[in-house]
């Protein structure tokens, strides 16, 4: 068990090593921090948590370094993850405000988080079943072709141009407003369901009291309707999209020897989507360090992220890849905040 007074060390240590990448003596540890005891007292600390396996020394006269259970124990003790400030907030807001769909939407989030954190960032792209359908639209692109456009609560906008035949303006509108009525709003499994359940009652000769006879008999509102339960249907692709991948250079010399596995891994989407797995929820931040991490590459590392979506429901996940002597308070919190954002303008665009 680790005290307050060796915690208070242990804060002290990772916090110069994070920000020199040097390891830490006693006597900067004295120089630099307010710790309230005697350098002797320092020394016995620093011993003692070296026994404890929370840092180590790399090299003979040389001063201490966090271990990854050193980190984890930091991590673990965080009394608060450092906040964005207004401007950060801001431009996280107008940077997004700016997307025109959920392709530009995690572009533009990847290349955001790599910026704030500048470490290798991660999004997932929004899984379509954990959504809405937001609206259904049929566009007439001549006398017998059809677009059809499917737009779910995240922004995707899957669409299919259809031969049905001649119809009419009016035609479209009715076909429109009768898918409509039995897929808007609802979680895209539902709707899936609903609208199998709708077209098979139309197979089957049963009629709707809504519905004209004319609109009971059109052949095009079954191509319309068979169009739009594939495509909600078929889904999101599960994805990943990687951005901020030269922040690797700022590792330094170890960069070739230690990096070289890193990369191999990040071009991987099942590992990436496997590390985001744990991130189920958009309050609440995963940190896996160094050994913490399933895969071998990747162990010189540690990965932040977190869930995006409705309040209670995450969509998919986004996070950072990064040195194990990251600066975690600032990378949990611009992590949190850029899932909030993401999931807040999904939300509500």
């Amino acid at each position: 068990m680790v005290d307050d007074r060796k915690l208070s060390v242990l804060k002290a240590i990772v916090s110069d090593y994070v920000s020199s990448r040097e390891p830490v003596g006693s006597k900067a540890l004295v120089e630099r921090h307010n710790l309230g005891v005697s350098p002797a007292t320092v020394r016995n600390d620093m011993a003692s948590l070296e026994e404890e396996g929370y840092i180590a020394q790399p090299h003979t006269s040389a001063g201490r370094v966090p271990t990854d259970k050193g980190y984890r124990l930091f991590v673990d003790r965080l009394a608060t993850v450092k906040p964005l400030s207004g401007p950060e907030r801001r431009a996280i807001s107008t940077f997004l405000s700016g997307a025109a769909d959920v392709d530009d939407i995690v572009i533009r989030t990847v290349r955001l988080l790599a910026e704030i954190t500048q470490q290798v960032a991660i999004v997932q792209y929004p899984v379509l079943d954990s959504s809405t359908v937001r609206h259904v639209e049929l566009v007439s692109m001549s006398t017998e072709r059809v677009l059809v456009i499917a737009i779910s609560s995240t922004g995707r906008i899957e669409q299919r141009t259809l031969e049905i035949g001649a119809h009419t303006e009016d035609d479209l509108a009715e076909w429109k407003q009768q898918i409509n009525r039995v897929v808007e709003g609802q979680q895209v499994s539902e709707a899936v369901t609903a609208l199998g359940a709708f077209l098979d009652q139309r197979d089957d000769g049963q009629s709707d009291d809504g519905q004209s006879d004319a609109t009971r008999h059109a052949p095009g509102l079954t191509a319309c309707g068979s169009a739009v339960l594939d495509m909600l249907s078929t889904g999101a692709p599960r994805r990943v999209v990687v951005g901020g991948v030269p922040n690797l250079t700022r590792f330094g010399p170890e960069f070739l020897t230690t990096m070289g596995p890193v990369l191999e891994a990040l071009e991987e989407q099942v590992v990436l989507l496997r590390l985001l797995g744990e991130s189920t929820s958009p309050e609440e931040v995963t940190v896996r360090i160094g050994q913490e991490n399933p895969y071998t590459e990747l162990q010189t590392t540690s990965v932040v992220s977190a869930g995006y979506g409705a309040s209670d429901d995450a969509w998919a996940a986004l996070g950072i890849v990064g040195p194990t002597r990251m600066d975690y308070p600032s990378a949990m919190g611009s992590v949190r905040a850029v899932a909030r954002y993401l999931g807040r303008f999904l939300n509500e665009g």
